[in-house]
């Protein structure tokens, strides 16, 4: 699953974010208005998180304007506005929920599972993957192939994820840094070929024929 988190409190975002990731979900993050438009107009995410008092552009704008662009992924406003009204206001400008400040990680992730159940059925909003006979249960986090259970850790089952939504394209070293590890530089480690090679050995060891396929000096490749 892929969020956007647009919250200019460092603290909030680190704590956000630190938490989505363990749960498996690979998260952008903006810290303030204008950088945060410019993603939820642009990109497409499963979830959007976001902080209705920002600097430059506020959170309400932005949901507003992401609607008024046919854009219907789930989104969760974050305010310490608390009165009705406010939670009133935050609906009404496009937001699916609204969550007062402060909260425990544990009612936000409720929140946001509850959400994209909600919309499982809308176009926008995607919870099964698949490529040949690899099934992926992006709720429930089951993996399975040619009807076997396939057991993932966190990493292992977000960098399944990334390659099967770019499933017939080459995605190289530096997509899957940025969007599986969250690094935006080098770090100069094997960490990649580590992982791949684990999934290969869970995915592809028992089964034929081999579904992830190595490009020499462009990346990796999966594909039926």
């Amino acid at each position: 699953m892929r969020a956007l988190l647009i919250e200019d409190d460092s603290t909030v975002c680190n704590f956000i974010t630190k938490g989505l990731e363990e749960q498996g979900y690979s998260v952008d993050m903006a810290n303030d208005g204008q950088e945060g438009m410019k993603k939820a107009t642009t990109e497409t995410y499963d979830v959007m998180i976001i902080d209705r008092m920002l600097p430059s552009i506020d959170g309400l704008t932005i949901i507003k304007a992401v609607r008024a662009a046919g854009n219907n992924t789930p989104a969760i406003v974050l305010s310490a506005l608390g009165e009705v009204d406010d939670r009133v206001k935050g609906l009404k400008a496009g937001g699916d929920d609204y969550l007062v400040k402060p909260f425990a990680f544990s009612e936000l992730l409720a929140r946001i599972e509850a959400i994209i159940r909600r919309s499982e059925f809308s176009s926008e909003v995607v919870t099964e993957l698949s490529v040949g006979d690899l099934n992926m249960n992006l709720l429930s986090r089951k993996v399975s192939r040619d009807g076997q259970k396939i057991d993932l850790q966190s990493r292992e089952f977000k960098l399944l994820e990334y390659l099967v939504r770019n499933q017939g394209q080459v995605v190289t070293r530096t997509m899957l840094l940025e969007n599986v590890w969250n690094y935006h530089f080098d770090p100069q480690t094997n960490v990649i070929d580590v992982h791949i090679s684990r999934l290969r050995s869970k995915i592809d060891k028992d089964f034929d024929p081999p579904l992830i396929r190595t490009v020499r000096g462009a990346g990796y490749i999966i594909e039926a």
